[in-house]
């Protein structure tokens, strides 16, 4: 491997991932990423390694921030963001990578910057920042928490799932820019981006490194594929972990229903751009291009209600028949009830209300009332019991409580739809989830009974239990 310097026109980086063990994949040349330019302005801590192994991690990293920053800095809302696209103000004017932040297979977003850590696994030691899918994941994270901050203190699992989602869909999208990633997944798939392939197997290399030290903790090829059948469940009605083969309440895991969602419906965006033509690389970098503008435009006018999943598909569809005169809607309609994130009725009845059919209540489902267009989004502060964690009074949390924008629910697994879980039960549940995965930091002074169980071993603490003054609340710390 030759050294790349600082002054060169093209770096040495990895396309997706440096793939699992004994991988025989070779970084590609690509152009060396501008830092620090606005909008979402990005940098990489410390200076260029002078080895080649290290300078390919920094170009990797600094290349795969700025090709993910470009994907989403034109699609900012302008209204919302009157002088372009910007960080979560928490984070500042610049989103900084520290690709060496400690020992652990892992990385994290925490509203200060990312976070990349590295582990000796197996006679490799494994860098989550070397790996693009990763970086984009990351990013992905701080873009939606630009766009949507009131998500990171919900308390709600699936709300949670989304944000994790979001990040996988980040690592999709941004690899449809790389003509030469392009290429391999049509030769792959045949152009069916639907099936398994390099842009739809998640971090390949962490989740060979997973693997080794907890075999039924990632996927078998993968960190998390996005090609997968998974079917919508309530999260409520969910373990709070179990092995990747399986779907729980675990944001990760059940990030994946709605991940596999997005791919299929990508799938179906790419065969509509190629007409009855081969599907070819213009067909998925367009249907790529315009999968980032539904998915922008949708979550940032979804409202902060239980069942998100379906809020989210039901604006998608939504978005499309505003931007692009209902050219996606049955990739989306099909993708959506496919995984059960839409009853069949929900997903017809929203065609029905954006077009103005007079058989506007297909299965009793119509567009619920209002401003058609509404933007942003609130939790509330509720109350749960902090008894049964040890703790000496309630806790207070934000709950996911609005009034949901369209009068759509998930597919129940035999027939018809889910019924909603009331917002203050989902936080509750979300708050005991966390407390049984051992995610929860409990001050000292605060420690007995179950809260003292919050320390006795290495697990990341998301959230914190912290006092503001008026009592105890539940505060997030990362998204890792």
């Amino acid at each position: 491997m030759t050294t790349v310097h600082e002054a060169s026109d093209e770096v040495s980086v990895w396309e997706d991932d440096p793939g699992a063990p004994p991988s025989t994949r070779t970084p590609v040349l690509r152009a060396r990423p501008a830092l620090r330019t606005a909008p979402l302005a990005v940098d990489v801590q410390g200076a260029v390694p002078p080895d080649a192994e290290g300078a390919v991690r920094y170009w990797t990293a600094a290349e795969a921030l700025g090709r993910t920053v470009a994907l989403y800095a034109p699609l900012f809302p302008a209204d919302e963001f009157p002088n372009g696209a910007a960080w979560n103000p928490a984070v500042g004017d610049v989103l900084v990578a520290d690709l060496n932040a400690g020992v652990d297979l892992n990385a994290y977003y925490d509203r200060g910057g990312l976070a990349f850590f590295r582990q000796h696994v197996s006679g490799v030691t494994v860098w989550s920042g070397e790996s693009p899918d990763i970086v984009s994941h990351e990013t992905g994270h701080a873009v939606l928490d630009a766009l949507c901050p009131w998500m990171w203190d919900a308390a709600s699992a699936e709300i949670a799932a989304f944000h994790e989602s979001f990040g996988d869909m980040t690592a999709v999208l941004a690899g449809l820019r790389l003509a030469t990633l392009r290429e391999q997944v049509i030769g792959e798939t045949g152009g069916e981006l639907s099936r398994s392939s390099r842009l739809s197997r998640l971090a390949e290399q962490l989740g060979w490194a997973v693997r080794q030290l907890a075999p039924s903790s990632a996927d078998p090829d993968c960190l998390r594929n996005a090609s997968n059948e998974l079917f919508y469940r309530d999260p409520v009605t969910l373990p709070p972990s179990a092995p990747a083969s399986q779907l729980s309440s675990e944001p990760h895991s059940f990030s994946r229903v709605f991940t596999g969602a997005f791919l299929r419906s990508l799938a179906g965006m790419v065969h509509t751009v190629a007409g009855t033509g081969q599907v070819d690389d213009e067909a998925l970098l367009t249907a790529g291009q315009d999968a980032a503008t539904l998915l922008v435009t949708a979550v940032t006018d979804t409202a902060a209600v239980p069942s998100y999943y379906a809020q989210v598909a039901a604006h998608l569809i939504e978005a499309d028949q505003e931007k692009f005169g209902g050219k996606y809607a049955a990739a989306l309609q099909a993708a959506f009830v496919r995984h059960g994130i839409l009853s069949p009725a929900s997903a017809e009845a929203i065609i029905d209300g954006a077009t103005g059919d007079d058989d506007e209540k297909v299965g009793e489902r119509s567009i619920a009332p209002g401003a058609p267009h509404p933007r942003g989004a609130s939790t509330s502060e509720v109350a749960v019991s902090g008894r049964p964690y040890g703790l000496p009074e309630d806790l207070t949390v934000h709950a996911p409580v609005e009034a949901p924008r369209f009068s759509v629910a998930p597919a129940a697994l035999s027939r018809g739809e889910l019924v909603t879980t009331p917002g203050e039960d989902v936080a509750a549940a979300f708050v005991e989830d966390l407390f049984r995965q051992g995610r929860v930091a409990v001050p000292r002074e605060y420690q007995r009974g179950f809260a003292a169980a919050s320390g006795v071993d290495g697990t990341l603490r998301t959230h914190e239990v912290a006092n503001n003054g008026a009592g105890l609340v539940l505060v997030r710390r990362v998204f890792d």
